[in-house]
């Protein structure tokens, strides 16, 4: 799961070396924790949000065939 959400990414900004996804499994639940370069987290958001969005949009559907809930975080 985290290598899915970190290949989504690294494709989506100027500097791919500098995206890292760490994953906190839970019983219920993933957390999938996302850094990205200071300059590229405008990318990785998007406009209202929506790039982000779509990037959960994604890793839900993926977790839903794992039984599972997947949370995405993007941090600073």
């Amino acid at each position: 799961m985290k290598e899915f959400i970190k290949h989504i990414v690294q494709s989506l900004v100027d500097h791919p070396d500098k995206v890292e996804a760490n994953e906190i499994i839970g019983e219920k639940a993933y957390v999938i924790e996302l850094r990205v370069a200071k300059e590229d987290l405008g990318k990785v958001i998007g406009k209202q949000g929506r790039t982000a969005q779509s990037i959960r949009t994604l890793l839900s559907s993926v977790s839903s065939k794992m039984h599972k809930r997947a949370i995405l975080e993007i941090i600073e």
